[in-house]
């Protein structure tokens, strides 16, 4: 788990992930072929900081992998609440619903295995978060299909909004998922019912508060 100085420096200065979370981080290092994905203890604990100031009754997350996020957001769920959070790949079902079932929120955890631009859609639904970190050529996609699904002075964030660096050399990366980042950045900056912040932490997360 590579950690620069300053982000180990930052995890020792901060609260503790649970002993859950950092059985799943572990583990995910161990199987998964791209570990990097996981949003760590840096910033799971961001993440559920601001779920917990939040305090959402419903969440959507697209982009589950192994779980880890998803735990971090329902830390700041309200009595009642619940989170819906889809993936694509199967192959991450059996680890995300091992330590889901493993959790204080295991009746509050709905996860769904398929395309989000489909089920997004069916669930007719209202949110008070939603966190995008998927495929980021369908970042663009998502926005439209989430932004009027997310109730006023609700919080949207995004993750890899630098998406390494590539932002700020389009000429020279003219890749699919670059585009779809540049196109989502500019989206959100420009949508005047947005409130938005752009935050470089790690590969760039992205606060965007729904005004109108």
């Amino acid at each position: 788990m590579f950690q620069n100085p300053e982000e180990k420096y930052c995890i020792s200065h901060s609260s503790p992930q649970s002993r859950l979370l950092a059985d799943l981080e572990r583990l995910t290092y161990i199987r998964s072929a791209y570990p990097h994905m996981i949003s760590g203890a840096l910033q799971g604990r961001i993440l559920a900081m601001i779920s917990q100031l939040v305090k959402p009754l419903r969440i959507l997350e697209i982009g589950t992998f192994t779980g880890y996020s998803a735990l971090c957001l329902c830390e700041g769920l309200q009595p009642g609440g619940s989170i819906v959070t889809i993936d694509n790949n199967p192959e991450i079902e059996t680890i995300a619903r091992s330590f889901f079932s493993k959790s204080l929120w295991k009746d509050q955890i709905d996860l769904k295995i398929g395309n989000a631009v489909t089920i997004i859609p069916e669930l007719n639904q209202r949110f008070d978060l939603i966190f995008i970190d998927a495929d980021k050529e369908n970042y663009p996609v998502y926005y439209n299909l989430v932004v009027s699904c997310l109730n006023t002075g609700g919080l949207l964030l995004a993750d890899n909004v630098l998406w390494g660096g590539k932002v700020l050399q389009p000429d020279a990366h003219r890749d699919k998922e670059t585009k779809g980042v540049l196109t989502f950045n500019q989206l959100l900056a420009s949508d005047p019912g947005m409130e938005v912040v752009m935050i470089p932490i790690r590969d760039g997360l992205t606060m965007a508060r729904k005004i109108s």
